[in-house]
This record gives C-alpha cells, sequence and structure tokens, in this order.
C-alpha cells in the first residue's frame, strides 16, 4: 500500500469514528432525554427538577467515555459538569423550567407539558455537553 492510499485510509477512519461517536451520543442523548421527561411525569413539583439533574449528570459521564474523557470519570467532577452546562443552557431559557413547574398544577395535561420541555432541555443540554467534550478533543 503506497503513502497516498495510508493517508486516505485513515482520513476515511477517522469520517467513520466520528460517525460512530455521533451515533453513540444520540442514541446516550436520546435515552436520557426520554429518562428525564418519564420523571416529570410525577404530579410533584421539585420531582422533575430532581429527574433532571440526575439524568444529566448520568449523562455527561456517558457522552464522557464516547470521547475517552476523564474529567467525568467520578460523580462529583460529572455533577459540576453538569451545572456548568446547564446553567448555559437553562439561563436562556428561564420562563420553560418555570413553565415546567408550574404546568404540573393543571392536571394530566400539566404533566405532559413538563415532561416535553425537559426532553427538549435534557436534549439541548446533551448536545451542549458534546460540542464541550469535542472542543476539549480537538485542544
Amino acid at each position: 500500500m503506497d503513502k497516498e492510499q495510508e493517508i486516505i485510509n485513515l482520513n476515511q477512519n477517522l469520517i467513520n469514528m466520528k460517525e460512530l461517536q455521533i451515533s453513540k451520543c444520540r442514541t446516550i442523548i436520546h435515552s436520557y432525554s426520554a429518562l428525564a421527561g418519564t420523571g416529570n411525569l410525577i404530579p410533584l413539583p421539585g420531582v422533575g427538577v430532581l429527574a433532571d439533574i440526575s439524568s444529566l449528570t448520568m449523562m455527561a459521564r456517558d457522552l464522557a467515555t464516547v470521547f475517552g474523557n476523564e474529567d467525568c470519570k467520578n460523580a462529583e467532577a460529572a455533577k459540576a459538569f453538569t451545572i456548568g452546562i446547564a446553567k448555559r443552557v437553562f439561563l436562556k431559557q428561564p420562563i420553560k423550567i418555570i413553565g415546567k413547574e408550574l404546568a404540573k398544577f393543571i392536571p394530566f395535561a400539566g404533566q405532559l407539558v413538563a415532561g416535553g420541555i425537559s426532553v427538549a432541555m435534557t436534549e439541548a443540554v446533551g448536545w451542549a455537553m458534546v460540542k464541550s467534550f469535542t472542543q476539549k478533543a480537538v485542544r
């Protein structure tokens, strides 16, 4: 195999690796978003926040493994990382968070609204985490 062919194969492997990482990230983010949404179906204000935080923390640890990031190995580091990313995402959308908790006072429909908002917020934080891990991997 000549040098040019080796470079082409290496580039193709890198493209495939990124596609594999994206596929793994998509699966992880969708799974934890569904978990957070399900946790928000409980009609008690505050329970959804606990479901969101625990889902986001576990998601951070799983996403870190996709990128070989050692920063989020322990629970405290993952929690700190999650809080940092979540603050950036949530501060842009405070009305959604307040609305999510207030919606639970509306029987049945409120839980569905809260679950839907939680899924969307978890997805947004998940992709922000992926972006952060990608930027760290490039450095």
